[in-house]
C-alpha cells in the first residue's frame, strides 16, 4: 500500500505517519528517538501560552521545552490555552524557538485542563475557538503552517456534532493547513473504541484538496495503514502507541512498502535504543534529573521485553544511570527475540494528553 506524501502547507513531510504531541512524553529525546527510526515528523509536548509567555529560556528546569535539533525538522510544537489574545503570544513564541509548524490543542480531555476553559472544552464554544486560530494564524508567518488537534466533539449531542463542524471550516477558511481529527470525543477520554468511521465522514466532508489526520487506537503498524484505507485521511498521528515502541513507524514503512511486517527488535537493539535515548535526556535534563524522567519510558519499553512484567516492575524502580544501567545488565543481557507489545497494555493507559 504505497503511500502519498503528507504536506502541511509549504512543508513536504513525506511519509504520513508521524509521532503525536504527548504531555509528558514527546520531548526532544522521544522525538529524536523516533525520527532516527522512521518518524518523518513529531509533534512536541503539548505546552501553555501563559507559560511560554513569561518562560526564561535560561532557567535550567524549563530550557527542555523548547529544544529542538535540525537532525528533527521539520518539528511541531503544540500549543494549549484559553484566551485568544494570548494564544497568539504563545505561537509567536514557539516560532521565535524554532518550531516549524504550530500546532493548536482543542483535544486535551483531562478535566483540570477542562476546567479551565482549555483543551477540549474549546469545543463547546465555537466562536471563542475561531478566534484562536484566526489570531494565530495572524500572529504566525505565512510560511510556517499552523494545524489542529480536535476530537469529534465535547459529546455525542447534536449541538456538539453541529459545533464540530463549525469549528472544522472555520478552521480550514482561517488558513490552517491541516487538522486532526481523535475518533473519541472529550468526554470519553480514552473509553471505548475510536469511532474510525466519523474520520471517513470527515475526510469526506473537507474534500480532497484539505489534509485530515486521524488518531486514535493505532497501536500497531497495520492498525495505521488500515486508518488511512478505510477513511481516505491524509496520514495518522500515533499517540500511545509511539511510547517506548519507537519502531512502529519503521514497521509501517515496511508495510506500506509492500515488505513483510519487520521482527519486532531483539533484546539488544532494544538495550541499544533505550541507552541512547536516556544518553539524550540526560544531555537536556543532568544527572539529578534523568533517572526520575527515563522511569516512565523504561516501563513502556519493558513492553517488547518476553517478560515484560518482570522488566517493567524493574524499570519502576529506576531512579539514577547506575540504575538504569543495572536494570539494563539485567534483563537486557542476552541478545534474545523481542516481542511486539500487546495493544491491550495500552489501551488501558493513559496520558495526560495522548493525542
Amino acid at each position: 500500500m504505497a503511500l502519498p506524501h503528507l504536506r502541511l502547507g509549504p512543508i513536504d513531510v513525506g511519509f504520513p505517519i508521524v509521532q503525536a504531541a504527548l504531555s509528558g512524553y514527546s520531548d526532544w529525546p522521544m522525538r529524536l528517538v523516533a525520527r532516527r527510526r522512521g518518524a518523518s515528523y513529531a509533534l512536541c509536548e503539548v505546552m501553555l501560552d501563559q507559560f511560554l509567555v513569561t518562560v526564561k529560556d535560561q532557567r535550567r528546569k524549563n530550557r527542555h521545552f523548547l529544544r529542538i535539533s535540525d537532525e528533527e525538522r521539520p518539528v511541531g510544537g503544540q500549543l494549549m490555552g484559553a484566551e485568544p489574545q494570548q494564544f497568539a503570544a504563545g505561537a509567536r513564541k514557539l516560532v521565535e524557538a524554532g518550531y516549524d509548524v504550530i500546532d493548536i490543542n482543542f483535544g486535551c480531555p483531562v478535566k483540570k485542563v477542562l476546567g479551565r476553559c482549555r483543551g477540549g472544552y474549546h469545543l463547546s464554544q465555537p466562536e471563542v475557538a475561531l478566534e484562536i486560530v484566526r489570531r494565530t494564524r495572524e500572529a504566525v508567518p505565512p510560511q510556517i503552517p499552523v494545524t489542529v488537534k480536535m476530537r469529534r466533539g465535547l459529546d455525542d449531542t447534536q449541538e456538539s456534532r453541529d459545533n464540530f463542524f463549525t469549528i472544522l471550516d472555520g478552521a480550514f477558511d482561517a488558513g490552517v493547513a491541516a487538522i486532526t481529527v481523535h475518533g473519541r470525543t472529550v468526554m470519553q477520554r480514552y473509553i471505548g473504541p475510536s469511532r474510525w468511521e466519523f474520520l471517513a465522514e470527515v475526510k469526506r466532508h473537507v474534500g480532497p484538496s484539505r489534509t485530515i489526520l486521524g488518531s486514535g487506537d493505532l497501536f500497531t503498524p497495520q492498525a495505521c495503514l488500515d486508518m488511512i484505507a478505510q477513511t481516505g485521511i491524509n496520514g495518522v498521528t500515533v499517540a500511545r502507541g509511539a511510547i517506548g515502541n519507537p519502531w512502529i513507524f519503521a514497521q509501517c514503512r515496511a508495510l506500506s512498502a509492500g515488505e513483510p511486517l519487520p521482527p519486532p527488535p531483539t533484546l539488544f537493539e532494544q538495550r541499544d535504543t533505550m541507552f541512547e535515548h536516556f544518553q539524550l535526556a540526560q544531555e537536556l535534563y543532568g544527572d539529578d534529573r534523568v533517572g526520575p524522567q527515563m522511569r516512565k519510558f523504561g516501563i513502556k519499553y519493558a513492553a517488547l521485553h518476553p517478560q515484560h512484567l518482570i522488566v517493567r516492575e524493574a524499570f519502576t524502580k529506576v531512579r539514577s544511570l547506575d540504575d538504569w544501567r543495572r536494570a539494563l545488565a539485567e534483563w537486557y543481557a542476552e541478545d534474545l527475540p523481542g516481542c511486539y507489545p500487546d495493544p491491550a497494555i495500552h489501551r488501558t493507559s493513559t496520558c495526560e494528553d495522548a493525542a
